[in-house]
């Protein structure tokens, strides 16, 4: 505390009546992040990651159903994340599925919406990967990447008038040189996190300070698909030490009330300051970053700001180290602004392994008919798109939107990859095919109306009546197999949405007389 009669409350208060700060108390009540370049730089991260299905599907993780399989409920942590935030403008949070943050966010009221946007505005709430789901980086077309990226992308832009800066893939099981790619090249990002790699591999980056690369992902391109890339030294929950602070984790608190039992507050802070040294020797820099946070936390987002609050302050009174709320966007300007020299990634960091003979590679091939699900409909979703358009909307109501956010959630690192448990499963395939259904409606009409020369008019009911053959992987297509006895015929059109020509054998079932 500085040396005054009055308890402050701001900082002007100290600058009017002259009294000296020390460090802590300057970081206290400023809400800028304050760097001291001769410490230890402690960036505390405050996450939570969702997975959009898992255990549970992506509904039950959103109210908080089925509990008795996961205790999750998505829109308690979003909740108590803007209740903490506005409580204390020093806090900061990041959040990453936007598959989950949108369907919150219709939810809310003009009111709670005007104060989001302030948080987000002030960088209090960071938005960063943005796309609607962490999605897998080896199951996937990178078309389907790059779809369910900008679809939360655009939600962002047009809601919020930002772009994310940062890939947050701290999930996915091994990493793809194709992801760096896009998020360099063609995303814009300034750096992509993530956790999981070859164990042995992390071990020796350890040893040599390279958890932090650049990560070219392009040969062809060069360092034009240059990426800083930070690799957690453990996974993405926070360092040993017992920092885990939702209201029914075993870790002790910061206890710092002298007249109750239990005080522990030089015991913790050594605990703190312990983790960092450990930590900084084997980064480069003075900067480090504390994940604080994991799977489904923050449902109570108090009891970990609380104590965080807590931490910043003892730590920072102490003085070893110095701790603060960051985010990777904070944290990847301050790697920057060191000028340090990174050592260069060209390839992929596929197979992941955790352990000897502990290879994740058995989901490059599970649930082999979802997988040809998924990219049968991104093949059909990419068609009807362009026939929409060629179309033009109107007020049918018809369009691709149901298929397009079917397919984003499909490519989830526990969808696609097919991790997801069995009742998962079947719900991102009923998903699939509610869209499918809506865009075959969409594409129906579409093909009448090109066929009748009416493209960029209004066209609602047009006199050519096509029907489609979803089934036809059993060869069973009722339009085809129709009695053609009595003078009809039967018309075959073939839409090819490639943009060269293609030669395909088309079989299609009829009746045989």
């Amino acid at each position: 505390m500085a040396d005054c009669g009055l308890l402050p409350f701001l900082l002007v208060v100290f600058l009017a009546v002259g009294c000296s700060l020390t460090e802590a108390e300057y970081i206290a009540y400023n809400t800028t992040p304050v760097i001291f370049p001769g410490k230890i730089n402690v960036h505390l991260v405050a996450h939570s990651h969702d997975d959009v299905g898992w255990l549970k599907t992506v509904d039950q993780y959103y109210v908080g159903s089925k509990n008795d399989i996961q205790g999750a409920c998505v829109q308690n942590v979003l909740d108590s994340v803007v209740s903490a935030l506005l409580a204390d403008k020093n806090r900061r949070f990041i959040y990453v599925e936007q598959a989950f943050f949108q369907r919150w966010w219709r939810q809310q009221s003009d009111a709670t919406k005007k104060i989001v946007k302030e948080l987000v505005s002030s960088g209090q709430l960071e938005l960063i990967n943005g796309g609607m789901c962490m999605h897998d980086e080896a199951a996937p077309h990178y078309i389907d990447m790059i779809d369910q990226t900008t679809l939360g992308h655009l939600f962002i832009k047009q809601e919020f008038g930002q772009i994310p800066r940062i890939g947050w893939q701290i999930d996915p099981f091994g990493h793809s040189a194709v992801q760096a790619y896009l998020l360099s090249a063609e995303v814009g990002f300034d750096a992509l996190y993530f956790s999981r790699i070859d164990y042995q591999d992390r071990e020796t980056r350890k040893g040599l300070k390279n958890l932090e690369i650049v990560w070219r992902g392009s040969k062809t391109l060069g360092s034009s698909s240059d990426v800083f890339t930070g690799i957690f030294p453990k996974n993405y929950e926070p360092p040993p030490g017992g920092f885990y602070f939702e209201v029914n984790d075993k870790y002790p608190v910061i206890q710092d009330d002298p007249l109750l039992f239990d005080y522990n507050v030089q015991e913790r802070v050594n605990d703190f300051v312990a983790s960092a040294i450990s930590q900084a020797n084997i980064t480069r820099t003075n900067h480090i970053m504390f994940t604080m946070g994991t799977d489904f936390k923050y449902q109570y987002a108090n009891s970990w700001f609380r104590q965080m609050d807590k931490f910043i302050h003892y730590v920072n009174k102490d003085g070893r180290v110095n701790a603060l709320y960051s985010t990777p966007s904070l944290y990847t300007d301050a790697k920057y602004a060191a000028n340090e020299t990174w050592t260069l990634k060209t390839d992929d960091f596929f197979p992941y392994a955790d352990g000897p003979n502990g290879y994740w590679t058995g989901y490059f091939s599970s649930r082999p008919s979802f997988k040809r699900y998924v990219r049968m409909m991104s093949g059909y979703n990419l068609a009807a798109k362009q026939l929409e358009f060629l179309k033009g909307r109107d007020n049918s109501g018809l369009t691709t939107d149901s298929l397009a956010d079917a397919l984003a959630i499909a490519q989830h690192h526990d969808a696609v990859s097919g991790t997801e448990q069995q009742h998962v499963a079947n719900d991102y395939a009923k998903r699939l095919f509610i869209g499918y259904a809506e865009a075959e409606k969409l594409v129906k009409l579409s093909l009448g109306c090109l066929t009748e020369s009416s493209l960029n008019s209004d066209c609602y009911s047009p006199k050519t009546n096509f029907e489609q053959c979803p089934l036809l992987n059993l060869s069973y297509c009722p339009p085809s197999e129709a009695d053609f006895s009595n003078g009809k015929s039967l018309v075959v059109l073939v839409y090819n949405s490639l943009g060269w020509k293609r030669d395909d054998v088309i079989r299609i079932p009829v009746r045989n007389s």
